[in-house]
């Protein structure tokens, strides 16, 4: 490959382009529209980089409910926090799983107490844990939006196929348009136009998403998370709400082709099917969520430790599901930035690396304390 032809981050945050974005911004909006970013990435990037603060006063970038860390239910933290105190359990999860709070605790907690609790950069690494020590139970945490969900279920058919009896997962999968159809059905909805997020729908593609434009009569634009992929998915969705138009359209070409990754999608749908799920804050959503087909029940943790009775109550004074529905900011919350901290957390926005909170601790604290 030429190196004119490598593309390279700095591209993506040229302020000089960036600014030729925000003048036409300014020229493109002629009234108040209010846009939601699905992503908790953009989130991030959309406050690090201050580009809410660059936007038309009459438009509103609005947070979502993008963050699969953030969603999780309480229960499922519990269900987590049940199997990884096991005596013979090696409890594996990405990182940014260890410190959401249960009900009583988190997995931080149960590996400080002596529960073998150990991150993963991979499901693989799970899958090697197992073959590695044959007398113990190998879980694997399976956490994520569709972007994960492809590799989860290579662990589910790389342990079919290596006959292993001692490998098993949590699963916590969400899928993303169930949850914009819920945003969209709230009552007091005010979201006109969605940045959907881009490493989903390289997986996906933009298939599911046409229906619910078409459907809410929504621009929806594929974006990505550098500065000028939000600020150009910001300029494609205004133009369409200015056009009176409610199109699915792809900012983030260079990962997003419109049919996704089919082999991803069939892998997906050969372990997995869609199920009714609960997410934090919010409540359950119809065909949200993925389970184990009944030919996988073998490698289902749930059933195998049997902590599919475990029900708690969301915390009374944590407002995440309000957050996570874009109808409150982090800083509306009594409790941000004095009872909930990173270091203590109410809630799992204040912990994801991708929660809004976190986002707002990090970048906004100084900002709101002012106010």
């Amino acid at each position: 490959m030429s190196q004119s032809a490598m593309k390279y981050v700095d591209e993506y945050r040229d302020p000089q382009a960036a600014q030729r974005l925000v003048e036409q911004l300014h020229a493109a909006v002629s009234r108040p529209w209010q846009i939601m970013e699905v992503c908790g990435g953009q989130t991030h990037a959309i406050l690090r980089f201050g580009i809410d603060q660059m936007l038309p006063p009459q438009l509103t970038l609005i947070h979502g409910p993008g963050c699969p860390v953030c969603v999780t239910p309480v229960e499922t933290i519990d269900k987590a926090v049940a199997i990884a105190s096991r005596p013979g359990v090696i409890f594996c999860s990405f990182g940014d799983m260890l410190r959401v709070p249960g009900s009583a605790k988190d997995l931080s907690t149960v590996k400080s107490e002596g529960g073998d609790v150990r991150v993963v950069y991979s499901p693989m690494d799970a899958v090697r844990l197992a073959r590695q020590n044959p007398t113990r139970e190998v879980v694997l945490f399976a956490i994520g939006f569709e972007t994960t969900a492809p590799a989860n279920a290579m662990a589910v058919v790389a342990a079919q196929r290596l006959r292993l009896e001692n490998f098993s997962l949590l699963v916590a999968q969400v899928l993303v348009p169930p949850a914009i159809r819920a945003v969209l059905d709230c009552p007091d909805n005010r979201v006109q136009g969605f940045l959907a997020a881009g490493h989903v729908c390289t997986v996906t593609g933009i298939r599911q998403y046409e229906p619910i434009a078409a459907q809410y009569r929504v621009p929806i634009v594929v974006t990505g998370f550098e500065p000028l992929d939000i600020l150009s998915g910001i300029l494609m969705c205004v133009r369409q709400l200015e056009q009176g138009t409610h199109r699915v359209e792809i900012q983030y070409a260079r990962s997003v082709r419109p049919d996704g990754n089919p082999a991803a999608l069939r892998q997906i749908y050969e372990v997995f099917e869609p199920v009714t799920c609960k997410w934090r804050g919010i409540g359950e959503i119809p065909q949200s969520g993925l389970a184990l087909r009944a030919k996988y029940a073998l490698y289902d943790a749930q059933r195998r430790f049997d902590v599919g009775h475990v029900a708690v109550a969301e915390s009374s004074e944590c407002i995440a599901g309000a957050v996570l529905q874009g109808r409150k900011r982090p800083c509306d919350c009594p409790a941000f930035a004095t009872r909930c901290t990173p270091e203590h957390p109410l809630g799992a926005p204040m912990v994801s690396s991708e929660g809004a909170c976190a986002a707002y601790y990090r970048f906004r604290r100084q900002e709101t304390k002012r106010h």
